[in-house]
């Protein structure tokens, strides 16, 4: 208690907390339910409007994420109506990012291979809500000492830098780097002075002379995704369930 006092508490972090657990909480309860529907078993089915259509619940996640963050807005920080406006504003993403991959390819690719993009998200989603309650500051401007955060000129340079490491390792295929970097810049940095991926912007403007360094990065990616490409998956099918060998269907129906 005295750390949830210390560090949660007392900095104003409840909200956050609380998003984070219901996030995580609603998006564990929805994939066993679809899951359940998915097998045939348990009293769950899939809701339908009356002419038919399927109705997904990223719609009813996105009117709570909005309501959720219209309360937080209005009721500031602290009292019961922040912490309310953060378990439903937490429910609400995670209905939503259950299926982003829904949202950004406009077909229902729940249980597609496209799906996993759903699962992606939300362990992404939550592991940086997670740096910031661990007391990481966007950009790295936590790092500083009292000098430092007196000159605004150090606090500049030091998020500028931060922004560009970052943005480099975006531009180098690293999207996971990229914006993990922007909680914690040593990560960012990592990527940044990494090769690139093959495809990535900086590969085609940079890589088209080099011959070597095609070739290393192509090699170091192939390495990579044979070495990581197993066990991620793995873990998603594990969280989220294994993909069907199917395409793509109609947002119509689930």
């Amino acid at each position: 208690m005295g750390w949830l006092e210390r560090n949660i508490i007392e900095p104003g972090k409840l909200p956050l907390l609380l998003a984070l657990v219901s996030f995580v909480v609603t998006f564990l309860v929805t994939r066993g339910i679809t899951r359940l529907i998915r097998a045939g078993k348990g009293p769950f089915r899939n809701v339908s409007s009356s002419s038919g259509v399927h109705v997904h619940h990223v719609v009813p996640g996105i009117i709570l994420t909005i309501a959720g963050g219209f309360g937080a807005v209005a009721s500031g920080q602290h009292g019961f109506g922040s912490g309310l406006a953060a378990v439903v504003f937490g429910i609400g993403a995670g209905l939503v990012l259950d299926e982003f991959a829904l949202v950004l390819h406009l077909a229902d690719v729940y249980w597609s291979e496209a799906g996993r993009k759903s699962v992606e998200m939300v362990v992404l989603t939550a592991s940086l809500v997670g740096l910031l309650l661990l007391g990481f500051s966007p950009l790295g401007v936590d790092g500083l000492s009292d000098d430092q955060e007196q000159n605004r000129a150090t606090v500049v340079v030091s998020i500028v830098v931060n922004f560009l490491f970052a943005l480099i390792a975006l531009f180098k295929g690293k999207t996971r780097l990229a914006v993990f970097g922007v909680i914690v810049p040593v990560i960012a940095l990592i990527g940044a002075v990494r090769l690139a991926r093959p495809g990535s912007y900086w590969a085609k403007r940079f890589y088209r002379r080099r011959p070597r360094a095609r070739a290393r990065s192509g090699l170091r990616a192939y390495r990579h995704d044979r070495r990581w490409l197993g066990p991620r998956r793995a873990f998603q099918d594990w969280i989220g369930g294994a993909p069907d060998p199917q395409q793509p269907r109609s947002l119509e129906h689930h």
